[in-house]
């Protein structure tokens, strides 16, 4: 090959200085010498955007992953310069861009402590391959800085000194730092000194990250193709940090039913008829709560989706009606392959259509999945996802099938190297043409959303609950997720624990694992540890391959038996404990899942801690995660706890033993909290009850609890059909007092609250509800009194000597 040896050997490229600066409104533009241009677009007071081109131009500013719904506006702005730096200035924040460079600066605006700083800043490399820039950002890393976030990633909580890659991934038994695997999440938060940032890179190219990896002092992320486009979130708190990225990218469109927060039971694969009754009959018989049964690929006709077989399956509506008669909703798993096939009606309709993905050079994108050669739908194309959304009449509507499972949607494609697409094939990218390197990423959070659609529309009025393995940013608007095809581990245990906790801390809060592991198989002792975690998580769903044996709770031994049955009853005592947090999700942004150092940033022991989780606000949970332990130690957070277990109170702040048995889990309950509790149900809606419990949990001092209720399905809720109870305590050494407002439409079945009082420090004399005394009649145990009283009481007054 004849080179030009005048050709110009190019690395990394930088802005230089700025000539020219206009505003528009609340968009700042600074045009550099050598034609970069950075817009400034201050979302927020506390949410800054920034956008850099390399060109002058800017592409069409579209994004699957930022919601239309993002709350906007600032209440201050002010631009001013000096002889260095452009000075942008909110409520929150200050912005330095400097003259000479681009290099921004971030400020408190209130203490003006440095938040963050570019270190060489903008950069970017010329990709000749494929055409473009390979975009780069780098920051300096502040002393004792730490990270957390992006998504799935099999690692402990903290992410310093580690570095990544964001590429949906078919990870089939993948391990402790592997990387990438199922999703892409390209956002992460920091904090140092007591303060912390996020950043939300909105790029869908393959991203990387490095968290002072390469150089302990810098911090970095690129990607290889698309726009240096991110979000600086300031908190300072790091619970405000993830609430403002969940509302940027989206909160769940509608709160989950009740049963969806159930104990679900899948397996590849549950068939035929009599294999799936068998399962669900037994949990009936051994009073094992369940809500939800799945049907693996094999409910397909020759894996053809929208298809049953009708050897295994003769008669699927009756089936699915009579499984729900029993209390068991039936969820089906939809995959993206569409069997090459003229005679089955929705490979037909989708070519007649054009509705695959095509190569670059015009052929349709050909891989082998379950059903063999398959095309692929392109649901980066609206009319694609409307027509996708349609196909489920048939499945929800007609034969009342209740939830939607999309997996191998990042997309996995077997036998090929990199187990997807390959880079040419084309997508429509919703009117913005592009290439699969920028649709990758995306494309199985827009098949959720169309799977979504459809079941909108077609379980109406009740609501949708659909789940995915694949994600991008945002997809939670749409759906929950499972973190794909685990091991039966010691070690998958903890992998698990710690994805849900960083999901959490994403904006994913309606995750879980496969319990007891996907592949190989689990021993009792491991399988029981595992439920003990899985009740904690919002999607709670045990799944395995069944190549390796079966993984139901009752095929290791009566003692394991006993103790799922134990803690899935948990589960289901507190559902209104849950969905009371889902509701926080949903209006607020709170994550369900709480790991220490998002709990307690200020105290810097939990910026290490993986396994410890708070559980909605008042419940810390930590799991077992080695076999033969009697216990283990633990970290207790600042403030005093009571052992769920005896109501022994301990003092936080601290690392101390906690004796957990096999039939045990560390589990402690913040002073002052109102723990709400529904009988023990084998289903969501199996009995009208006249009475809820509350454990109020003794404080001398205040605490406030809330209680949110609706009718666990439907949309009446949306129009003002809720109601939200706050409980305040106020504890002295003589006296304790609850008092409850209520505010919301709703009006649920039980007329009465059971109050349960633990570990008053005196012995009740009086009685006073709504400044009424009342006669003292009161139950409980050694350690507990109970008062039963009316649901709409206003105050319970008790005094004591």
């Amino acid at each position: 090959m004849i080179v030009n040896t005048e050709l110009e050997q190019k690395g990394n490229l930088f802005p230089s200085e700025i000539i020219s600066y206009k505003k528009d409104v609340d968009t700042l533009s600074f045009t550099a010498k050598n034609n970069v241009v950075l817009q400034v677009t201050v979302v927020r007071d506390s949410v800054i955007r920034f956008r850099y081109s390399t060109t002058g131009k800017f592409e069409n500013d579209f994004s699957y992953g930022v919601t239309v719904h993002a709350s906007r506006g600032y209440s201050f702005l002010d631009v001013s310069e000096d002889e260095t730096h452009y000075i942008i200035t909110t409520s929150k924040l200050i912005c330095k861009v400097e003259k000479l460079s681009l290099q921004v600066s971030l400020f408190d605006a209130i203490d003006l402590k440095l938040i963050n700083e570019d270190e060489i800043g903008f950069h970017w490399e010329e990709c000749y391959e494929h055409g473009g820039d390979i975009v780069k950002m780098s920051k300096t890393c502040q002393k004792a800085e730490s990270f957390y976030g992006l998504g799935d990633k099999p690692v402990d909580v903290n992410l310093k000194g580690k570095r990544f890659q964001n590429w949906a991934t078919d990870s089939y038994a993948f391990g402790k730092n592997t990387d990438p695997i199922y999703k892409a999440i390209p956002f992460y938060t920091a904090i140092q000194d007591n303060k912390s940032y996020g950043i939300f890179f909105d790029n869908t190219f393959k991203t990387s990250f490095d968290f002072a990896q390469e150089r302990r002092n810098v911090t970095s992320f690129w990607a290889q193709g698309g726009e240096m486009n991110y979000y600086f979130i300031y908190g300072p708190q790091m619970e405000d940090v993830v609430k403002n990225y969940t509302d940027l990218t989206g909160k769940p469109h509608a709160l989950p039913p009740l049963w969806a927060l159930g104990f679900h039971q899948c397996k590849w694969s549950y068939y035929p008829e009599a294999n799936v009754k068998e399962v669900t009959n037994t949990f009936r018989d051994l009073k094992i709560p369940c809500d939800a049964i799945y049907l693996d690929i094999d409910y397909m006709d020759g894996f053809r989706c929208f298809t049953w077989d009708k050897n295994y399956f003769p008669d699927p509506k009756r089936m699915v009606k009579e499984l729900e008669d029993d209390g068991f909703k039936t969820v089906v798993i939809i995959d993206p392959g569409i069997k090459i096939d003229l005679e089955y009606d929705v490979f037909k309709e989708a070519l007649d259509k054009d509705y695959f993905c095509k190569r670059a050079d015009g052929p349709y994108m050909k891989g082998k999945v379950w059903p063999g050669e398959c095309y692929f739908p392109d649901y980066t194309k609206p009319e694609v996802r409307e027509w996708w959304s349609g196909l489920f009449k048939e499945l929800i509507e007609d034969i009342g099938v209740k939830g939607v499972w999309n997996d191998m949607n990042e997309p996995a494609v077997m036998d090929v190297p990199n187990k997807s697409f390959p880079d040419d094939v084309r997508h429509d990218y919703d009117g913005n043409p592009c290439s699969h390197r920028k649709a990758h990423n995306i494309y199985g959070t827009q098949m959720a959303r169309a799977t979504y659609h459809g079941l909108k529309k077609y379980a109406y009025p009740k609501r949708p609950f659909v789940i995915t393995r694949s994600a991008y940013s945002g997809a939670q608007r749409y759906t929950s997720t499972w973190m794909g095809d685990n091991v039966a581990t010691w070690e998958h245990l903890a992998i698990a624990n710690n994805q849900a906790q960083r999901m959490a801390m994403s904006g994913f809060s309606f995750a879980g694992s496969d319990i007891g592991g996907f592949a190989e198989q689990p021993q009792g002792e491991l399988f029981a540890r595992w439920i003990q975690l899985g009740i904690f998580h919002a999607f709670c769903r045990v799944h395995s391959s069944g190549d390796h044996g079966d993984q139901e709770p009752w095929v290791f031994g009566d003692e394991i038996t006993d103790i799922v049955r134990k803690f899935v009853e948990i589960r289901y005592q507190l559902l209104p404990y849950l969905y009371t947090a889902f509701w926080k999700y949903l209006n607020d942004g709170t994550p369900i899942l709480k790991s220490l150092v998002l709990y307690d940033q200020e105290d810097t022991a939990t910026h290490y801690r993986s396994d410890e989780f708070v559980y909605g606000e008042q419940i810390l949970v930590c799991p077992i995660q080695e076999p033969n332990a009697k216990g283990r130690r633990m970290y207790i957070p600042k403030g005093k706890w009571y052992n769920f277990w005896t109501d022994e109170v301990v003092e936080g702040g601290k690392e101390l033993w906690v004796d957990a048995d096999l039939d045990s889990m560390p589990i402690f309950i913040k002073e002052g909290a109102v723990i709400p509790k529904y009988p023990v149900q084998q289903y969501v809606g199996e009995k009208e009850f006249d009475e809820i419990t509350l454990d109020v949990y003794y404080k001398e001092g205040k605490e406030s609890s809330k209680l949110y209720d609706d009718a666990h399905d439907g949309y009446d809720y949306k129009k003002g059909r809720f109601s939200l109870r706050t409980f305040k305590v106020t504890g002295k050494k003589e006296e304790f007092i609850l008092q409850q407002h209520k505010r919301g439409d709703f009006n649920a079945g039980y007329t009465k609250f059971k109050i349960v009082l633990h570990n008053l420090p005196f012995t009740i004399t009086s009685v006073q509800i709504d400044n009424v005394e009342v006669e003292l009649n009161q139950s409980g145990t050694d350690r507990t009194q109970a008062i039963t009283v009316d649901k709409e009481f206003t105050e319970l007054h008790l005094f004591g000597e």
